[in-house]
């Protein structure tokens, strides 16, 4: 009789271990402060990737759809198929998911890699500042840093209070 008490007792206390890990990864994924500024810099960040996600995914606002796209990440620029993919998807879906308040730290921090993989392979040429007279071939990389600090800011400091985010923190916050 005692060998079973101690089976259960092991097997209970190794799955609390194991939820315990668990809760802990989850709260690090999704923890995030009573506060707004995540909501006004998620819903910024969103507002203004959204179009260029919804140019590449759909080919509205003058965009050229996922297939045009596709394309010209993998026949232009020369990115695998994968890499483009993801642009797309990140643009269009990630931001999506900022304005919810969904996995903002992941998706910050995928918009970070993305917007520095943008300036090294597109408009790092083109200097710092916006073509807004056209006497460029491109676009230079000031908006690129701009969205690289919100997306910082919002891994430093999370959603915010209204989000999808914040009430999954409050579900897997470890008890005390």
């Amino acid at each position: 009789m005692k060998k079973l008490k101690l089976h259960y007792f092991f097997r209970a206390g190794c799955c609390s271990f194991l939820h315990l890990k668990k809760m802990k990864k989850m709260n690090l994924l999704f923890q995030s402060g009573d506060h707004v500024r995540g909501l006004i810099t998620r819903l910024t960040l969103g507002i203004v990737i959204l179009p260029h996600g919804l140019q590449l995914m759909f080919g509205w606002f003058g965009g050229y759809g996922f297939t045009g796209s596709m394309n010209y990440f993998t026949g232009t620029v020369g990115l695998p198929w994968v890499v483009g993919f993801l642009v797309i998807l990140f643009q269009f879906l990630g931001a999506l998911l900022l304005i919810a308040g969904v996995a903002a730290r992941p998706i910050a921090l995928a918009t970070i890699f993305l917007f520095i993989g943008m300036i090294v392979t597109a408009h790092l040429d083109y200097g710092f500042f916006m073509n807004w007279d056209g006497s460029q071939k491109g676009e230079g990389f000031e908006y690129h840093l701009l969205v690289i600090g919100l997306a910082l800011l919002l891994l430093l400091e999370g959603a915010g209070k209204y989000s999808i985010d914040y009430i999954l923190s409050k579900k897997y916050q470890p008890r005390k």
